[in-house]
């Protein structure tokens, strides 16, 4: 890949409304991220945008590039050798990600450890023990640095590296107790971030985070959790993901517990030592994932070139279809008797408006009026 070409994706993704299943579908469809740049002002106006759509301008895209660049780190695009390849599995992989430290590590085999902020003493100490033993077997931690079993996870690990995926800019030490760690992993492991450099941690970013953990890993431990946590919503991204699921049982009086003690009651895999995930992961170490990301969106336009531009007809169509409440593109192709091309271009329309939002599942729903 060129630098130019990285540069131009790294625009692309920071622009208004470029989700990360929006840029694969404009990169499938224009192949070269400059070109999808010049269309996104005439397609977000057909989706019904009044005012100029905000692109991320080759200055500050330049500047974050520079700013990373300063602190030792890169940017890996999407497309690039360098690129973690379990990502390439995900129907929505990040488009970019900042990285400090060794990408090399993204080429071992990953194991996700997660669980609650509050841990107990005896949680903490067991994952950092299963982080050291995993990592003795060649097997690479990931997890989100944050407080408790994810901050002894790392500890454990540090050794034979581990990687620490943030919700915030890979810049930004979040706790900001770990902030030792964090020099430790950038020196002996790998940070990685998807969002912009600077980039204050806020609630909305931890789900996308943890699809990242999971998607870096062929399965995910979870050390204390209760039925609530954000590291259940790990697991049940793994889970889509194809990945594995472990849990480390605990007591039944214990909040804590319950969510790991549920995983298990569901059939994931009981954790008291080790070799429980060594032997696991064991037979899939050598697997190679294969791109699997949805294409029955924009990229139907390569698949029916003859296929012609939808019409205001079409739109009216297929708006009136649409509503806040999430359908399936499959039903929409089915009930607006459009081709799959037409309705892909149109979606993409409205979503570049920023009336639409994707939801998983391959469905679709409309969030507001155009600006």
């Amino acid at each position: 890949m060129t630098d130019q070409e990285r540069l131009d994706r790294l625009q692309l993704a920071r622009s208004e409304h470029i989700g990360p299943v929006t840029f694969l579908e404009l990169l499938d469809h224009f192949s070269a991220a400059g070109d999808a740049i010049k269309a996104l002002p005439e397609l977000a106006k057909r989706g019904g945008r009044r005012s100029r759509i905000k692109v991320c301008s080759v200055r500050d895209a330049e500047a974050e590039l520079r700013a990373l660049e300063t602190i030792g780190g890169q940017l890996v695009a999407w497309g690039e050798p360098a690129y973690p390849a379990p990502l390439t599995a995900l129907a929505d992989p990040p488009p970019v990600l900042a990285v400090l430290g060794d990408v090399a590590f993204f080429q071992r085999t990953c194991v996700a450890m997660v669980g609650a902020r509050n841990a107990s003493a005896n949680g903490r100490r067991f994952a950092g023990q299963l982080g050291r033993e995993l990592g003795e077997a060649n097997l690479t931690v990931v997890s989100g640095m944050a407080r408790g079993i994810d901050t002894a996870a790392h500890s454990g690990s540090l050794e034979t590296g581990t990687v620490a995926v943030l919700g915030g800019g890979v810049d930004v030490v979040y706790p900001r107790e770990n902030a030792a760690l964090y020099e430790r992993i950038c020196a002996e492991g790998a940070v990685v971030s998807e969002v912009s450099m600077g980039t204050q941690p806020q609630a909305r970013h931890f789900p996308r985070r943890n699809r990242i953990i999971a998607g870096l890993s062929l399965g995910v431990v979870v050390v204390e959790a209760s039925p609530k946590s954000g590291s259940l919503i790990t697991a049940r991204y793994a889970l889509d993901q194809g990945r594995d699921i472990f849990a480390v049982p605990g007591s039944p009086l214990d909040p804590r517990a319950r969510g790991t003690n549920g995983l298990i009651r569901d059939g994931a895999t009981l954790v008291q030592q080790a070799s429980d995930v060594i032997g696991a992961i064991e037979p899939a170490r050598e697997f190679q994932v294969a791109r699997r990301h949805d294409r029955s969106t924009f990229s139907a336009l390569n698949e029916a070139e003859g296929d012609a531009a939808p019409d205001d007809l079409a739109r009216t169509t297929l708006r009136e279809l649409l509503g806040p409440q999430a359908v399936a593109i499959d039903d929409l192709i089915r009930e607006s008797q459009l081709t799959p091309g037409s309705v892909a271009t149109i979606l993409l329309e409205l979503e570049l408006a920023g009336s639409l939002e994707r939801l998983p599942g391959n469905q679709v729903s409309l969030i507001s009026s155009t600006t």
